[in-house]
């Protein structure tokens, strides 16, 4: 196998180890590792869904035997978010519009982590209507499958931001949410896209591995802080690279 195979293949460890230890499946980070690694956006989504797949569902069961996943948000935010990850997944968008859109994503998640790794874990919960869930999951799910994102990135700093549910079940449900939603995506892809990578089983060893040892062992050794800090600034470069591509 090429070296940038297994060098790509260890950042990829390193994005589910850090990810999953934050309640996330890693999909920016893989596409920021795939953007600084040059590779085209036909071979990027795919990838990304299939590794977020992987993760999510070590998260999603983790996050589920501490009864940690809010069914009662997850359900209406996953109905309508389905069909719309399936119909974002069948958009192919040319490089000259996925480049940019995913790396205004990319900058949004940097954001979000540099501005939001000190946000307060006690606060009132209060009740989210139906009617702006189904809303939400409708815009994050096509979202999701058009960009290969699982949308989770989005989704937690939302709930967070309207408080929602405490700060343990917004992880749980957000993974479930990723779960779902890249599922539907890549479902929506392979009826259009087939294309995959040479060695791409040596990154779903990789991630599986790392989704494992950062869902178990992660949120109790590392800083969240330090963490999101450190997810931010390589979200950071891929952005910027990304959005080069537009000037």
């Amino acid at each position: 196998m090429d070296l940038q195979l297994y060098i790509i293949a260890g950042a990829f460890f390193l994005v589910a180890l850090l990810y999953s230890s934050v309640g996330h499946a890693g999909a920016t980070g893989y596409l920021a590792v795939m953007a600084l690694a040059g590779f085209q956006p036909l071979l990027m989504k795919p990838t990304a869904l299939i590794l977020n797949i992987i993760v999510a569902s070590i998260a999603s069961y983790k996050y589920f035997k501490r009864d940690s996943i809010s069914f009662k948000l997850l359900l209406p935010l996953i109905l309508v978010s389905i069909p719309f990850a399936y119909l974002g997944g069948r958009i192919n968008l040319s490089p000259q519009y996925y480049k940019p859109l995913v790396g205004l994503f990319l900058l949004f998640a940097a954001y979000r982590a540099f501005f939001t790794s000190k946000q307060s874990n006690s606060y009132d919960i209060k009740h989210a209507p139906w009617p702006i869930l189904c809303i939400v999951g409708a815009l994050l799910g096509f979202l999701s499958g058009l960009t290969g994102v699982g949308g989770g990135v989005f989704l937690s700093p939302l709930m967070l931001m309207f408080c929602w549910a405490p700060i343990r079940t917004i992880s749980g449900t957000a993974a479930g949410f990723i779960l779902v939603n890249s599922i539907s995506g890549l479902v929506g892809l392979l009826s259009t896209s087939t294309q995959t990578v040479d060695g791409m089983q040596w990154w779903i060893l990789a991630v599986i591995l790392g989704g494992y040892i950062g869902s178990e062992f992660g949120s109790h050794r590392f800083s969240t802080n330090t963490i999101q800090k450190l997810l931010a600034g390589t979200l950071l470069i891929a952005g910027i690279k990304l959005l080069s591509t537009i000037l």
